[in-house]
């Protein structure tokens, strides 16, 4: 029975299954580890969801993916890809996966592929930033970078203050990019008309930190394909995809939990 299960285990290795970080030995040098943060709360529509889904996995199934991951300095990277909504609602459907040959990439996607789709409450910008910061944390090895990348449709609603968390995360050296969702959907307008504007000023932060704002869902693979090459192939000295400008009005940050608070405002005048 014993040699049956180093056997079978050996298979699935060299087939390129997924292997997990668990944790990952110092020894194994990265050229980032990377935290897919995805926004599954109530404002995320099922066809919404299946799109954003289908991207990640058609990104690491990519051949221009696989040639970024090489053309890193170790050619290795680590990568977990986590659902979340509400400040105590995040779930990690792949764990840390090391990824160093187009095999494991792929393994990578058809493993997320099969996790159920599911639908949460809120949105809690600041609580996946500082669940991420944990999950780094339960990384063993020493990444040259730590990225977070957080896509979603709306601001932080639940929780503390995103900026809070966003400004401990970039004072520990975590990066934290951002992919609003802006396009029109079934049931209306998007979340927040400068949800963009919002992702730079209140949630990206890091050196070489961008937003690139998704306006249509046909172009959701190649939007999110071109976010994973970028940051894993950590080109720091590019310029922001939307540069700050001086005639730019500040964004306020705490949009989201205002808005929350008039909602049950309303709610409660209601006879």
């Amino acid at each position: 029975m014993a040699n049956r299960l180093l056997s079978t285990l050996a298979f699935f290795l060299l087939a390129g299954g997924v292997v997990t970080a668990g944790p990952v030995t110092p020894e194994a040098e990265l050229d980032v580890a990377l935290v897919i943060a995805v926004d599954v709360s109530s404002s995320m529509e099922g066809d919404e969801q299946g799109l954003q889904r289908e991207g990640f996995v058609k990104a690491f199934r990519s051949s221009l993916v696989h040639e970024a991951i090489a053309n890193g300095l170790h050619g290795r990277i680590a990568v977990t890809y986590v659902e979340w909504s509400g400040v105590k609602d995040q779930r990690v459907l792949v764990p840390w996966t090391i990824i160093d040959s187009p095999e494991k990439a792929i393994s990578f996607a058809h493993h997320l592929s099969y996790q159920p789709a599911r639908q949460a409450g809120m949105t809690s910008i600041s609580g996946i930033i500082d669940q991420s910061r944990k999950l780094f944390e339960q990384l063993g090895g020493a990444p040259i970078r730590r990225v977070v990348d957080v896509s979603g449709d709306g601001p932080n609603n639940d929780g503390r203050h995103v900026t809070y968390a966003r400004d401990e995360a970039v004072a520990d050296g975590i990066v934290i990019n951002g992919l609003p969702i802006m396009f029109r959907r079934a049931s209306g307008s998007t979340a927040l008309q400068d949800l963009d504007l919002y992702f730079k000023e209140c949630v990206i932060g890091g050196v070489g930190s961008f937003v690139l704002p998704l306006h249509d869902p046909e172009q959701f693979a190649m939007v999110i394909r071109t976010k994973i090459m970028r940051e894993v192939s950590g080109n720091d000295a590019a310029p922001r995809i939307m540069p700050a400008q001086d005639t730019t009005p500040s964004m306020n940050c705490v949009t989201g939990e205002k808005r929350k608070q008039e909602g049950l405002l309303s709610q409660e005048r209601k006879p």
